[in-house]
């Protein structure tokens, strides 16, 4: 019985010699993988923020654009507000048109649906507000479109006035986009 024992002894001292290497072996793996998979994240964040920083300063340029145009709509506006025979459409094309920037978000886009939980919350915080500011800024523009069109013969002050309110509502609304894309470039 004291050889059972000892021979049982023995056969677990060998089994414990043989799956330690094992698990060593194992853990070593699953330590190279984690590393590995880091790693990757790290390569793909940087090239998607890469990607979301230079849309950022695109849009940043189309909006720095954009203003001046718009804030000359506004002058022909007031220059012809009394004038009762210039019409909304007159206004327009003296205005060469109704300007709006354009606001890229593809990359941000592309994070938020696949591995949004690789992004920092205050980064997240930041990119989900410009979005908002970007649909919201796309409805005030359509808004607009739509006011111009409902009223393309209209010659009288009162509708000249509100679509200079609405130009320059949409001009604000620029204006603190673009400053919440020059906090998160920073």
């Amino acid at each position: 019985m004291a050889e059972n024992k000892k021979k049982i002894s023995l056969q677990i001292k060998q089994i414990i010699r043989e799956i330690i290497p094992v698990i060593i072996g194992i853990l070593i793996a699953l330590f190279i993988n984690n590393w590995n998979d880091e790693r990757k994240e790290r390569k793909y964040l940087d090239q998607i923020f890469s990607s979301i920083e230079k849309e950022l300063e695109e849009s940043l340029l189309d909006i720095k654009r954009v203003i001046p145009k718009q804030l000359a709509a506004v002058d022909t506006i007031m220059t012809h507000l009394n004038n009762d025979k210039t019409s909304l459409y007159d206004i327009m094309i003296k205005s060469n048109g109704v300007y709006a920037p354009s606001i890229k978000t593809n990359s941000w886009n592309a994070i938020a649906s696949s591995k949004i939980e690789l992004i920092e919350y205050e980064k997240l915080s930041a990119l989900a507000d410009i979005e908002e500011r970007k649909k919201n800024l796309k409805s005030r523009v359509e808004k607009q479109v739509d006011f111009t069109f409902e009223n393309f013969e209209e010659t009288d002050k009162v509708k000249k006035e509100i679509l200079k309110m609405m130009i320059l509502d949409i001009v604000g609304a620029e204006k603190r986009l673009q400053l919440e894309i020059e906090k998160l470039i920073k």
